[in-house]
């Protein structure tokens, strides 16, 4: 429903500031400008849509051996003391809980197709053990923030963007991503827990939260130390690295489940296959939406007013240009996903617009969208603390972006 809105303000608003320019400034190229930019947006977006197939079709293939191959009830085993302690009102052992792990879990690893519905059967189960049906629990807050905060170790969507794109090295954004999603999903249970009263200083969450704020603090250490020349080579390199063990983890995986690798492989690039058409008409729609809007000169006005305003605190305003995907993710995916594709068509894939716009991207998720489809689900109309924190969460991520992005590309 949000989307429907903003796709309607898109034009509306692209009308008005056509009209102005119009009538007040004499500008008689505007409204061509306007209807040149739906044709040159259509063909943008299938041309993408197109060259994602092959790309998509080899990640979800890959992504389904590591379901069959138990990769992901391996990351629900790792994740479930710490789990334990942040859902104290689950009942140990409670069948609920597997399902919360299994969607945190294929969250963390991109599988979508995977993810949506083991959270609705997450929340099922805690709807069973909710006592007002009508507000939503403390454990269902915990975990939509856990959801809405964007924790993912591999953000293939984006990758495959920037490849399809021509990025010279689609995957230097992935360690920036790692790090402020990080931040993000850490800010959300911290909020949470303020509200919940929940003990954050035990030995089991301190172990995991310490542990990995550490290692996320001694890499941004390890990288603010280093040449930017050196610091792309060390985030490619390594990226690159992950993403390859990853595969042939998930193989792996896979022959000592004892399943057939290449069906398997086969069963789930055919869902790539049906993703990538399937995102077509909905790609062409946000993307004319962004073109119209952009060929108006509102995203212009927009973006110069916010740039302006950062300049008069003294502040570098380099970032500003990708502030749309961060101010969009939020209510939209696919919304946030077309302001980040007309950044880089833009700006430049390799630019510093349009590699924020990637973090920022990939350092929140669709908090209201998140919280309409879930609390949706189980007819949850009380969603008492659950916007605050998801948007605290997204607020986290979107700063941490921004000073990441200074970090490794600024």
């Amino acid at each position: 429903m949000a989307l429907n809105y903003i796709w309607i303000a898109f034009f509306l608003i692209a009308f008005i500031i056509a009209c102005i320019r119009l009538i007040f400034f004499g500008d008689t190229q505007v409204f061509p400008e306007i209807i040149n930019s739906t044709f040159s947006s259509s063909k943008t977006a299938f041309e993408i849509s197109l060259g994602l197939t092959g790309v998509l079709s080899l990640w979800l293939g890959i992504m389904k051996i590591g379901e069959k191959g138990g990769v992901v009830n391996w990351f629900a085993r790792l994740l479930s003391p710490l789990f334990t302690k942040l859902f104290p009102e689950v009942p140990k052992g409670h069948p609920v809980t597997g399902s919360i792990f299994m969607n945190i879990a294929a969250n963390m690893l991109g599988l979508d197709n995977a993810a949506t519905p083991l959270g609705l059967k997450a929340m099922e189960g805690l709807q069973e053990l909710n006592t007002k049906k009508d507000t939503a629990s403390n454990a269902m807050i915990m975990f939509l923030v856990l959801n809405t905060s964007g924790l993912t170790i591999i953000p293939i969507s984006i990758l495959v963007y920037r490849a399809q794109l021509g990025a010279s090295q689609p995957t230097d954004i992935f360690i920036p991503i790692l790090l402020a999603t990080f931040v993000s999903t850490l800010a959300g249970i911290i909020a949470v827990s303020i509200y919940q009263r929940i003990n954050l200083l035990n030995r089991t969450v301190l172990g995991f939260l310490g542990g990995l704020s550490i290692f996320v603090a001694a890499i941004i250490y390890f990288c603010a130390n280093l040449p930017q020349e050196s610091l792309n080579t060390y985030s490619t390199t390594i990226a690159n690295m992950l993403l390859f063990i990853i595969i042939i983890g998930f193989i792996t995986a896979g022959i000592r489940k004892k399943i057939n690798v290449y069906d398997t492989f086969i069963e789930g690039a055919k869902e790539g296959f049906q993703t990538a058409v399937r995102i077509i008409p909905y790609l062409i729609a946000i993307l004319v939406g962004i073109g119209v809007f952009r060929a108006s000169g509102a995203m212009d006005y927009l973006i110069d007013g916010i740039g302006k305003g950062v300049s008069l605190c003294g502040l570098n305003s380099d970032f500003v240009g990708a502030l749309p995907t961060a101010i969009m993710k939020p209510l939209s995916g696919s919304g946030a996903r077309g302001m980040m594709i007309d950044a880089m068509n833009t700006y430049g894939v390799d630019s510093f617009v349009g590699r924020l716009s990637c973090i920022f991207q990939g350092s929140t998720d669709t908090t209201f969208y998140i919280l309409a489809v879930y609390f949706g689900s189980v007819n949850i109309a009380k969603t008492r603390h659950a916007v605050a924190c998801g948007l605290i969460a997204d607020f986290a991520g979107i700063i941490a972006a921004i000073f990441i992005g200074y970090l490794f590309f600024g």
